[in-house]
């Protein structure tokens, strides 16, 4: 093992002072090779869209200064199509190549994780939206029309990529085909493990014919490699703690043989809205590692630095209990580099680790990025959301339209219908997807809420009633069956009692893509409208800081037209990071979108620290 560490050492010392040169990597005689010399991988997942691009190299040597000497990355293909045929590898944190270089510069391979699927709590697991409106297109399947819109990504995502791959001068190492495609065989068993395997190799073969030509590999639970690996695909597992276990399916379906190798091992763990914030015990995450490193075993740590799911990039998952658990705006996993990019106690512990069985030398680690406080922003104006859609055309129908129907991937639609007669009995509206607020006559009655299976209320609606329903989307599913279920907004009929509430619908599409502009509504606040509050506030100093919503109930910020994502007064999460590198010395803006606005706010603060662990009672 001493040997193995010393020629690693010789190849990976420095920052790649040979970084522009042809190299080779391969998989051959159960180990994997740089150059023709054995090497363990030690990789850490940071994800380049969570993460600002100003920051990058920080958080990379971040990376390499606990001991690693590879970071994995997914792609997003919804973060890179940003509508439909328009492609954007270029704007500040959607610059992929920029991320690979970079990565190569501090001395880092690179493990690149395109899809098409992704899962990584990260909306609709990287589909984009619109995929779900061709009705012959049937997503992670054997299915044509969607075959060739991931040719088309993967072909795209390799105009970008293929020549940073390490054979062609660059750091990228190996590329995964498909992923954990074996739980999803698991959990569609009405499609024939023919058919599934049918798809996995032409997502594989589509990769090979775009250009990607060093190894592949599959990453899935190692009770799952019968529905997951892909012929000519290196094996690998996830979260598997159980050498011999790894070893043992390894074997099965890699010739007898390795390199046996970890994609994912959990320093922490995924959060939802409304339940308790996870965490991963220092210890256990630093035994765990030491048995990899005594045993040769490559390994991933997920996440080793998480980020921020900014503006409405989180996904969701769901359970028996729940219809949907949207994931919490923050991507901090408890993992060793905290969100902001801090060195916590289980980087600091996993350091040490690592400088006891590497024979290079770890580097220093950097210098953090400057914290500060902001005591008082003052919010000197209040719109009334429903003001704003006076002067929105709404789209009419006779029943509710989904988000898909009306050209919308994100935020709120503002269903709205006049009732002439008087009626009273319980509103249902089953097809909730996935946040409502109901008013009547601008009256707020009630809060309807999937995440609580909350679908119906008590309704007495008088005499030419207007009735509005506000809809957020909170993300789609990313991750199990269901994915192919998700329509946002009101996908089904309305009901009062057991009578549909049809004819002359209207919808004001909110899909907050950009910052509103308020300069020509004035002030006009109503208690518990929605409302759209601005404010600026001036800086000597920048720095990254975390806005306090703990006084807040739900909505979204946007800082010098950057939305920082979603709050919820529900909690785990209770602040919002703020990077420095999005603040300016002087003037600064800020507008928040508060849904339920249950008490006026005139200003706002920022804190020094995060608080993600803080329940509501």
């Amino acid at each position: 093992m001493k040997k193995l560490f010393i020629l690693f050492a010789v190849l990976f010392t420095g920052s790649f002072c040979f970084s522009q040169q042809k190299h080779s990597f391969e998989i051959k005689d159960g180990s994997f090779f740089y150059d023709g010399q054995p090497i363990q991988i030690h990789s850490g997942e940071m994800h380049f869209a969570r993460v600002p691009k100003e920051y990058w190299r920080q958080r990379l040597q971040m990376i390499k200064a606990m001991g690693l000497n590879t970071v994995a990355t997914y792609v997003f293909w919804n973060y890179q199509e940003t509508s439909p045929g328009v492609w954007d590898f270029k704007k500040g944190n959607k610059n992929i190549r920029d991320f690979i270089k970079t990565a190569q510069e501090v001395g880092l391979m690179v493990i690149l994780r395109p899809g098409p699927y992704a899962c990584a709590e990260w909306e609709f697991g990287g589909y984009p939206w619109w995929l779900v409106k061709e009705k012959s297109l049937v997503i992670r399947s054997y299915n044509k029309p969607f075959l060739d819109s991931c040719k088309t990504y993967i072909n795209k995502l390799a105009e970008q990529v293929k020549d940073l791959q390490v054979n062609h001068g660059g750091p990228i190492i190996m590329v995964q085909a498909e992923n954990e495609f074996g739980s999803y065989v698991a959990q569609r068993k009405d499609i024939s493990l023919e058919d599934h395997k049918a798809y996995s190799a032409a997502i594989k073969q589509e990769l090979v014919e775009a250009g990607f030509d060093v190894p592949l590999f599959t990453s899935d639970g190692s009770w799952l490699f019968n529905g997951g690996t892909i012929a000519g695909a290196l094996p690998t597992a996830n979260g598997e703690d159980n050498i011999e276990t790894l070893k043992k399916v390894v074997d099965e379906y890699h010739d007898g043989k390795g390199p046996y190798m970890v994609a994912e091992f959990y320093p922490g763990w995924l959060d939802h809205w409304a339940e308790p914030f996870q965490k991963v015990s220092i210890e256990k995450v630093v035994e765990q590692s030491e048995k990899y490193l005594k045993a040769g075993v490559s390994f991933s740590f997920y996440m080793i630095h998480g980020g921020t799911n900014f503006g409405f990039t989180s996904g969701a998952n769901y359970n028996e209990e729940h219809n949907i658990q949207p994931d919490i705006t923050s991507y901090d996993y408890d993992a060793p580099i905290s969100e902001a990019g801090w060195e916590t106690p289980k980087y600091k512990a996993l350091r040490q680790l690592f400088e006891k069985y590497v024979s290079y030398k770890i580097p220093d680690v950097p210098a953090p990025i400057p914290v500060i406080e902001i005591p008082s922003i003052k919010l000197n104006k209040a719109v009334d959301l429903f003001e704003l859609t006076k002067k929105i055309t709404p789209v009419e129908s006779d029943m509710p339209e989904t988000f898909e129907s009306l050209n919308q991937g994100y935020g709120y639609v503002l269903y709205s219908k006049k009732i002439e007669k008087p009626i009273k009995g319980k509103l249902q509206i089953n097809g909730l997807r996935d946040y409502a607020i109901v008013y009547v006559n601008g009256k707020k009655i009630a809060t309807l809420n999937r995440v609580f299976n909350n679908y119906s209320c008590d309704i007495n609606l008088p005499l030419n009633a207007t009735l509005d329903i506000l809809v957020e989307n909170m993300g789609r599913i990313n991750y199990g069956a269901e994915i192919v279920h998700n329509l946002k907004g009101i996908i089904s009929p309305v009901m009062i009692d057991s009578s549909p509430v049809e004819g002359n619908w209207k919808m004001y599409r909110l899909p907050m893509a950009a910052e509103p502009d308020l300069q020509s509504f004035k002030n006009n606040y109503f208690k518990s409208h929605p409302v759209i509050y601005n404010g600026s506030f001036s800086l000597i100093k920048t720095g990254d800081t975390f806005l306090d919503m703990r006084s807040w109930g739900k909505g979204i910020v946007f800082v010098n037209g950057h939305n920082l994502g979603r709050y919820w007064h529900a909690g785990p999460q209770q602040t919002l990071y703020l990077p420095g590198c999005w603040l300016h010395k002087g003037k600064n803006t800020i507008t928040i979108f508060e849904q339920e606005n249950d008490e006026h706010h005139d200003e706002i603060s920022s804190i020094g620290k995060p608080i993600l662990d803080e329940l509501m009672k």
